[in-house]
């Protein structure tokens, strides 16, 4: 896979104006087929059918469709049935993450990067520290916005970008996303940020749904890249970065 769209981007979608280096977490920051984030899909598939009295085939079915409609399943179960959040979230994120090994290139090729670095993600912050220490580049990031900081809106709703921006008061004209699904890359490309789609290898074995695959060509994808490290280190990085906090 290409490395970049196929279209040469402009120069306000290029790299050379950007001070914020924001990352999503799950399926961005480490490979997909590993597999971590299939714990966390089994353990909410668990929930809803725990918390409505279902089955797990329909659990299974209600946990897509609502994460589909809702951005997060977690939101649809409390829009569609009051359910609070904090049991919700402790419960899906207690998951296994010794799969996850140390990342060195990972990390230099961010502190190489000239600017901060941010954490923004539909999960838990708990469940962020976890991941981003056992890839061993936790000191890479000045802060993670997760969920709960996003009061319970996840990607890809405009409010959370909007919170998101304020709390850390970051331009969007001067600040570029990484993420690996697209629809999550629409609102911030609007805004003015540079936009980076992360399609890791065995992308299609690991995803169950359709159309979190679309988008890859869409005006709203920038940059796509199958290699996030690869990605970082052959940016034409010509100011001094600031390396890591």
């Amino acid at each position: 896979m290409s490395s970049t769209a196929p279209d040469t981007p402009s120069a306000a979608r290029r790299f050379d104006h950007v001070d914020t280096w924001v990352f999503d977490l799950d399926n961005t920051l480490y490979p997909h087929h590993l597999n971590l984030w299939q714990q966390v899909d089994v353990r909410i598939r668990d929930y809803i059918a725990n918390f409505l009295a279902i089955t797990h085939d329909e659990a299974f079915r209600v946990q897509k469709d609502y994460y589909k409609r809702f951005g997060t399943s977690m939101r649809g179960l409390m829009a569609e049935h009051g359910m609070e959040p904090d049991d919700f979230l402790d419960y899906v994120h207690r998951i296994d993450h010794s799969p996850l090994l140390p990342n060195p290139a990972l990390g230099a090729a961010i502190e190489r990067l000239p600017g901060r670095k941010l954490i923004l993600t539909n999960g838990t912050k708990t469940h962020a520290d976890a991941v981003l220490a056992r890839l061993q580049i936790d000191h890479c990031f000045e802060d993670v916005f997760d969920i709960v900081a996003g009061e319970l809106s996840p990607k890809p709703f405009p409010d959370v970008y909007d919170k998101f921006l304020a709390r850390h008061g970051v331009d969007p004209a001067k600040a570029a996303l990484f993420e690996d699904l697209a629809r999550n890359l629409e609102v911030p490309h609007r805004l003015g940020m540079v936009t980076v789609l992360v399609v890791p290898e065995k992308t299609r074995e690991v995803f169950r749904e359709g159309w979190e695959l679309e988008g890859h060509d869409a005006p709203h994808v920038d940059h796509v890249t199958d290699d996030i490290t690869g990605f970082l280190e052959r940016l034409p990085v010509d100011r001094p970065a600031q390396g890591c906090p």
